[in-house]
C-alpha cells in the first residue's frame, strides 16, 4: 500500500505541475520540447516492453538502444532540414518535389496512426474491464472515429484539441510515476536477494529482426517539430527536438532495464500486457495505466487527425477543407479498423513513417550535394528506412 501511495502522489504531482505550472505554460522552449516528447512517449510506453520482450526476451533493452540510436540519426536528419531546406522549401527543384511528396505519405501516414492510437485505446479500455476480443476493440475505434470525424466535420478539432494540454500531463506524470515504482521494485527485490533476470528465449532470428523494424513507431514522433515553425524558430525547434529525443532515449532505456524482472515467456503479441506485467508492482498501477492509456491515446488520435487534415487542406491548397479532409479521414480509418489488428496497423504505421523518413533522407542528401557536401550519411540513413518500409512485420 505505501508504494501505491508513492505512485498516486508521483503521477498527480508530476502531472499538476506539468498541466498547471505558470512557467512552464509561459516557457517557449517547455512548449516546443513537449510536443516531441509527447508524440515519442505517447504510445510507444504503452507497448514496447511486451512487444520488445517477445522479440528479443532480456535482451529487450538492447533492441530498443538500437531503434533509439536509429531514431535519434534520423531525427539529425529532419534538423538539417529545418536549419539548411525550409529556407529553400519554396524555391523550385529536385528536393522541393521530394519534400512535396514527403508530406503526401505523411499525410497517409497520419491516417493509420489515427487508427493505431483508437484501436490501442480500445484496447486498453476494454482490457480493464475484461473483454479482449477483436470484435468489440473494432466497434469501440468505429464508435470513437465517428466521434472524432463527427465533431471534425461540423465544429472542427479545435474544442477536442484543447484536452491535449492536460492529456500529455497525465501521461509524463504516469510515467515518472511508473518509473518511480519500478525502480522501487527493483530495488526491494535486489536488497532481498530476489532479483533475477526471468528463465525466457532470448534469441533474435530473422522474424524477430523483421518484427523490431516494425516497431519504428515506438519512438516516433521527433518530426513534428519540423511544422512547428509557425510557433517557433528553427534554432528553438532544432535544441529541442534533440532534447526530447535524449531525454526519451533515457527515460525509454531505463524504463526497459528496470521491466525486465517482470518478462514472462508468453508476452508476445498483446499490446495491453504491460498492465499484467506491473500489477506485481503495485496494485493501483493497472487503473493508472488505463486512465493515463486512454487520455493520451485519444489526445494523440485528435492531433494526428488535425494533423492530417491540415496537411489535406494545405497540399489541395485549400480547395478540400479540412472538415472534408476529416470525413476523408474517418471513412478510411474505419476501413483499417476492420481489415487490421492493433499490431498489424503497429507495423503499417512504422512501415508509413519510415517510408517518410526514407523521403526526409533524400531532400537531406540532394540538399548537401547542392552545398558540396558527399551527404554519404544521408543515403546510409536512407537505405535503412528502406530496409524498415520493405521488410517490417506485425509481431502477430
Amino acid at each position: 500500500m505505501l508504494l501505491s501511495g508513492i505512485i498516486i502522489v508521483v503521477a498527480f504531482a508530476c502531472g499538476g505541475y506539468l498541466a498547471f505550472s505558470k512557467r512552464l505554460g509561459s516557457s517557449a522552449r517547455w512548449k516546443a520540447t513537449s510536443t516531441p516528447l509527447a508524440s515519442i512517449m505517447g504510445s510507444g510506453f504503452l507497448i514496447s516492453a511486451p512487444l520488445l520482450a517477445g522479440v528479443a526476451g532480456n535482451y529487450a533493452v538492447f533492441c530498443m538502444a538500437i531503434l533509439l540510436v536509429a531514431a535519434y540519426l534520423i531525427g539529425e536528419v529532419m534538423r538539417f532540414n529545418i536549419r539548411h531546406f525550409e529556407p529553400i522549401e519554396n524555391d523550385k527543384g529536385t528536393a522541393q518535389e521530394v519534400a512535396l511528396l514527403s508530406r503526401v505519405v505523411l499525410a497517409g501516414a497520419y491516417f493509420i496512426s489515427v487508427t493505431y492510437y483508437l484501436e490501442l485505446l480500445a484496447a486498453f479500455a476494454l482490457h480493464i474491464i475484461g473483454i479482449d476480443e477483436l470484435e468489440p476493440a473494432r466497434w469501440v475505434t468505429t464508435g470513437l472515429l465517428v466521434l472524432i470525424g463527427g465533431v471534425g466535420v461540423w465544429r472542427g478539432l479545435d474544442e477536442l484539441e484543447r484536452v491535449d494540454k492536460y492529456a500529455v500531463s497525465l501521461n509524463l506524470g504516469m510515467i515518472a510515476a511508473l518509473l518511480v515504482g519500478l525502480l522501487i521494485y527493483n530495488i526491494e527485490l535486489l536488497t532481498g536477494g530476489q532479483w533475477h533476470l526471468p528463465d525466457i528465449d532470448a534469441r533474435i532470428d530473422l522474424h524477430g529482426l523483421r518484427v523490431a523494424l516494425g516497431l519504428l513507431i515506438v519512438v516516433q514522433g521527433f518530426e513534428t517539430s519540423r511544422y512547428l515553425g509557425e510557433s517557433h524558430p528553427a534554432e528553438l525547434r532544432i535544441s529541442t527536438m534533440r532534447a526530447a529525443q535524449i531525454l526519451s532515449s533515457i527515460i525509454y532505456v531505463l524504463f526497459l532495464a528496470l521491466t525486465t524482472v517482470l518478462f514472462e515467456s508468453d508476452l508476445g503479441a498483446d499490446v495491453t500486457a504491460i498492465i499484467e506485467m506491473c500489477r506485481p508492482v503495485a496494485v493501483v498501477l493497472p487503473v493508472l495505466l488505463t486512465v493515463a492509456a486512454i487520455g493520451s491515446q485519444f489526445s494523440a488520435a485528435v492531433a494526428d487527425d488535425s494533423g492530417a487534415g491540415g496537411l489535406i487542406e494545405d497540399l489541395t491548397q485549400r480547395k478540400l477543407p479540412a472538415r472534408y479532409a476529416y470525413l476523408m479521414i474517418m471513412l478510411v480509418a474505419i476501413t483499417l479498423t476492420w481489415e487490421t489488428n492493433v499490431n498489424e496497423i503497429i507495423a503499417y504505421a512504422s512501415r508509413a513513417f519510415a517510408l517518410y523518413y526514407l523521403l526526409q533522407c533524400i531532400v537531406a542528401f540532394l540538399v548537401a550535394r547542392k552545398m558540396g557536401r558527399a551527404g554519404v550519411g544521408f543515403a546510409a540513413l536512407a537505405s535503412i528506412c528502406l530496409v524498415v518500409f520493405l521488410f517490417g512485420l506485425p509481431s502477430a
